[in-house]
C-alpha cells in the first residue's frame, strides 16, 4: 500500500467560545483562545491518500488534481477567513481544530474517491501551530 501526501497552507482566525457558558468559564477553559477579538493561525493541512498505483500512470493519485481539489473545496473557503463567522460549514460549530478537521473530511472524502480509482482518503493532519496538530482517519467514535 502506498501513502501519498499533499500539504496546503491557509491563514484563518477563530475563537473558542461556548455560548452556554459564562465568560469566566470560557476564559478558564479556553484561555487566550477565547479572546473577544479573535486570534489567528497559519494552518497547514496535510491530505494523505492511500492506494495502489495505477498501472498506466504509476500514480496512486494525480497530485495536481489533488491539489486543485483541496484548494477549490477547502482552502479557498477558509483562507483569510474567520472560521466562526465566514465559513458556511463551520457556522454554529465550535471552531476547534478537532471539529474543523472532521468537517474537512466530510468535504474531501467523496471528492478524493472520484479522482483515486485504486484508493481513497486515508488521513487528514491539521497543524494549528508547529507544535499543535490533530490527525483524523475518518472514524466515528
Amino acid at each position: 500500500m502506498i501513502y501519498v501526501c499533499r500539504k496546503e497552507h491557509f491563514n484563518a482566525a477563530h475563537k473558542l467560545w461556548n455560548p452556554n457558558w459564562s465568560d469566566e468559564k470560557n476564559f478558564e477553559v479556553f484561555g487566550p483562545c477565547a479572546n473577544v477579538n479573535w486570534h489567528g493561525h497559519n494552518f497547514e493541512l496535510i491530505v494523505t491518500v492511500k492506494g495502489l498505483p495505477d498501472p498506466e500512470t504509476g500514480f496512486v493519485v494525480d497530485l495536481k488534481q489533488l491539489s486543485t481539489l483541496i484548494r477549490k473545496l477547502v482552502i479557498d473557503k477558509v483562507d483569510h477567513k474567520n472560521l466562526n463567522m465566514d465559513v458556511d460549514f463551520m457556522l454554529g460549530k465550535m471552531a476547534s481544530c478537532e471539529i474543523l478537521v472532521m468537517e474537512f473530511w466530510k468535504i474531501l472524502e467523496p471528492a478524493v474517491k472520484e479522482i483515486t480509482p485504486n484508493g481513497g482518503l486515508y488521513k487528514l493532519t491539521l497543524y494549528e501551530t508547529p507544535r499543535n496538530f490533530v490527525e483524523y482517519f475518518g472514524e466515528g467514535i
